[in-house]
């Protein structure tokens, strides 16, 4: 009878100790933030050189782009940067998302395939200086 008195406080003792703070502390930690200095290069690039790096990365990943006519920066998901490139004109028009990496990896997708996906929406929130088809010229000094 003892043993059975004794028992009961206790499971009550230890029934009381089982809480969330564990869960609340973990709930409360800051998100670690992971970037690679090819992440930071993206952003820094002109249009032209941007629709290269785009390119790139969509033939790396085993699609064709024969030429980026408009793209920029789209936002953030988790720890990769969302960029959008468009490319062609008219009926052979294709949109493409490409997620760049701390690692420097690139993740491609066709922008068709993202709606009900959990990924953002294809929409290029900032645009590149410069144009996506012509080189930025620099006038020739003559040093005679």
């Amino acid at each position: 009878m003892h043993r059975t008195m004794l028992i009961v406080p206790l499971i009550a003792l230890a029934v009381s100790g089982c809480d969330n703070s564990s869960q609340d502390r973990q709930a409360n930690r800051p998100a670690i933030k992971v970037r690679g200095p090819e992440q930071e290069r993206l952003h820094e690039l002109n249009a032209f050189d941007l629709a290269i790096a785009l390119k790139r990365a969509i033939y790396s990943a085993g699609y064709t782009c024969k030429r980026v006519t408009d793209g920029g920066f789209v936002g953030e998901y988790k720890n990769l940067d969302m960029w959008m490139a468009t490319c062609g004109e008219g009926a052979s028009k294709r949109d493409w998302a490409v997620f760049t990496g701390p690692d420097g990896s690139a993740q491609v997708r066709d922008c068709r395939d993202v709606p009900g996906s959990g990924l953002p929406e294809c929409a290029v929130k900032k645009r590149p200086q410069g144009s996506f088809t012509e080189t930025a010229t620099t006038p020739v000094q003559n040093t005679q």
